[in-house]
Formats: structure tokens, C-alpha cells, sequence
């Protein structure tokens, strides 16, 4: 009995340890959702921004992640559609996601952002556009990206510089982007006083396209200003081509992807652009994007400005350092962070500060910055 009691009393201190040790809650970690399009036809964009927020959370948590917190992501695909943006905003709020990369269409960010911020979840979009997003100056609502007022005050001025006395077209189909830089930018060209030869709106097919593109070749159109995808504007561009109406070509941010110039074809060639300024280009981003080009990938599209989403979130986490929505809003807003664009800051709406969009052309497959006249 003597013998056997130490052993027994051995027993019952591994097994006590043992459950102590099992019931001992897991290491911290700070969890960060990512809402991207997984399915539908902004598939490319969702992509990029994704592989920029997988690549900056690799780096932080080489780091020490948020404020000692390693970052686990939760990807949901909202593909661009306004109800499965809420349903995946409400996911994270039941989930306990504080911190969002998203959305990358505006009106999926429009319609997620209102239950981001009724809970004080901070959500920093890379892609979306929409003035109305952060013009309502919510509090915990942010981008990395460019407005679209903007991106039409550009796209106006550039029609008017250069092609004043040609006869432009202005096209929208029935998506809410494309609607609202069409009406944006023939807005801001009237006021200069430029006044278009043709405005209309269509619903974009091949018959529908091939009936367009003969329409405006009937009306002499020069000038073609379309807000379309890059689907849709490929498509357009080529089909014209087909037919022999090959005008100028005018495009926006949405065709800022290698999916525009497979489609057109050797149509896409000389098509000019509006985009954000090209970060790939800027010092503080060279050595992101040549691990990215170690890994094959070219880092371009809205790659950088997913890496520079997530890296706002760390950088304001560590200055404040917290995980608190609260605190990293606070920091965004008050304070200036090194990140792969360069030194930038955030206004009181939760817009960038860092330079605005630039007039890119299209040849053999790529883009590039656009010579001034």
C-alpha cells in the first residue's frame, strides 16, 4: 500500500496537469475577414486583392502579426452582389470578425458597410469606388483605392484636352458602376463645356454590341467613353473591331485587369484607361512585388492595393496597440503609416491620401502610364 500510493498520487497529478493543460484556452489571434468575389464576373479582381491580403498577413505574422496577435483570415465570396454582402457581413459579425478587407464592388461595400458600422467593425476596401461610400463619413468605414467623382473629373478633362473637337460617345450598361461614372463624367464634361454627340445606355450581348457598334459607326462617332467590366468592354471593343469601327476607345478602373485585352483581342490595343496610380512602380513596393515575381506572379490590377489594405490594419493595430476596431479606426484616422503606396494617411470621410487616378494606354496585353499630349 505504501508502495502503491505515490504512484497513484503520481497518476491522478498527470492526469489533473493533463486536463489543465487541455482546458487552458488557445493562443491569441486576431481574425480578419476578407469579403472578395469568388464567383461571378469580377472573379480576377477578387483574386488579386485576395493574393495581396494573403501576401501581407504572411508578412506580418513573420512579424508578430497585430499587436503580438498572429492574423488567421476568413475569406467569403460576396461575389459582388449587394444581399450576399450582407449575408457575409452578418457572418462575421456571429463570427466575431472586428477587422474587414472588402468589398470589392461598390455596392457590395455600400450594402455591407452599414452593418460593419451599426457593430464597430472596421472594414478597408481596396477596390471600391463609390463617393457614397465614405462621403456618409462613417466612422469605421475606409479605402485604399480612388472615388469615382474623381476618376470622372479625370476622364472628363482628358476627353476635353484631347478630343474637343471630335464627336464622343458616352455609354453605360445597367450596372449601378457603370451608370453612375457615365453620368459622372458627362456631367463634368458639359461643365466644361463640351457637349457629347451621343449618350445612350444598353444591355451588353453579342447582338446588342454588334447593333451598337453599328449604330455609332453610322453616327461618325470618334470617341468611345465607356464604364463597363472588363468583360463586357472586351467584348464590345472586339465585335467593333469585327465590323470595322475601330473609334478610340475610353475605359475606366474596371478593365484594369489582363481579362480586358484577352477578350479584345488585338482590338484592346491603344484603348486608353483610368487607374489608380501604377504602385508597383514606387520604391516602397519593390520588395513586395518581387515576391510576388519569385512566386511567378506579376503583382498588377488591385493586387498592391489588397497588400495595402491589410497592412493599414496592421500598422494601425501596432501603433495603437490593440486589436480594438475602435483604437485602429482612431489611429487610421489621425495618424500617417508607411505602406507599400507610399507615406499616407486617411481624411475624416476614411479616403487615402495618396495620389489619385492617371491616364493609362493599352499595348500587347499590359498597360502603361499614357503620354501627355
Amino acid at each position: 500500500m505504501t508502495v502503491r500510493r505515490p504512484l497513484a498520487l503520481a497518476s491522478v497529478s498527470l492526469a489533473l496537469l493533463a486536463g489543465l493543460i487541455a482546458a487552458s484556452p488557445a493562443a491569441a489571434e486576431v481574425k480578419v475577414g476578407v469579403a472578395v468575389p469568388r464567383t461571378g464576373p469580377y472573379v480576377t479582381v477578387g483574386e488579386q486583392v485576395l493574393r495581396g491580403v494573403e501576401a501581407a498577413a504572411k508578412d506580418a505574422n513573420a512579424k508578430g502579426g497585430i499587436d503580438g496577435e498572429p492574423i488567421v483570415l476568413d475569406v467569403q465570396d460576396d461575389s459582388c452582389d449587394s444581399n450576399q454582402a450582407v449575408a457575409v457581413a452578418n457572418h462575421y459579425v456571429n463570427s466575431g470578425v472586428k477587422l474587414v478587407v472588402g468589398h470589392v464592388c461598390s455596392n457590395a461595400s455600400l450594402a455591407a458597410s452599414d452593418v460593419y458600422a451599426a457593430n464597430g467593425i472596421v472594414m478597408i476596401t481596396a477596390a471600391s469606388v463609390a463617393a457614397k461610400l465614405t462621403d456618409r463619413g462613417l466612422p469605421t468605414i475606409f479605402r485604399v483605392c480612388g472615388r469615382d467623382d474623381d476618376q470622372a473629373k479625370l476622364s472628363a478633362a482628358i476627353l476635353a484636352e484631347r478630343f474637343r473637337d471630335r464627336k464622343i460617345a458616352i455609354l453605360s450598361d445597367l450596372s449601378p458602376a457603370s451608370r453612375t461614372l457615365a453620368a459622372a463624367t458627362k456631367d463634368n464634361l458639359n461643365r466644361i463645356g463640351v457637349n457629347e454627340a451621343m449618350s445612350t445606355a444598353f444591355q451588353p450581348t453579342d447582338a446588342d454590341d454588334a447593333a451598337l457598334a453599328d449604330r455609332l459607326k453610322a453616327a461618325g462617332i470618334d470617341v468611345v467613353y465607356y464604364g463597363g467590366d472588363a468583360q463586357e468592354m472586351g467584348r464590345l471593343v472586339r465585335i467593333a473591331a469585327e465590323r470595322g469601327f475601330r473609334p478610340q476607345w475610353f475605359g475606366t478602373s474596371a478593365i484594369a485587369t489582363p481579362d480586358f485585352a484577352k477578350i479584345a483581342g488585338p482590338a484592346s490595343n491603344g484603348v486608353l484607361m483610368t487607374f489608380y496610380l501604377d504602385p508597383s512602380r514606387k520604391p516602397e513596393a519593390q520588395g513586395t512585388v518581387a515576391a510576388f515575381k519569385a512566386q511567378g506572379i506579376e503583382a498588377d490590377g488591385s493586387m498592391i492595393y489588397g497588400y495595402a489594405a491589410l497592412q493599414a490594419l496592421v500598422e494601425a493595430g501596432n501603433f495603437a496597440h490593440s486589436t480594438e476596431p475602435a483604437a485602429i479606426a482612431k489611429a487610421l484616422h489621425s495618424e500617417r503609416f508607411d505602406l507599400v503606396l507610399g507615406p499616407v494617411g486617411f481624411d475624416a470621410k476614411g479616403d487615402i491620401t495618396a495620389q489619385g487616378y492617371v491616364l493609362y494606354v493599352w499595348r500587347d496585353g499590359n498597360f502603361t502610364p499614357a503620354k501627355s499630349n
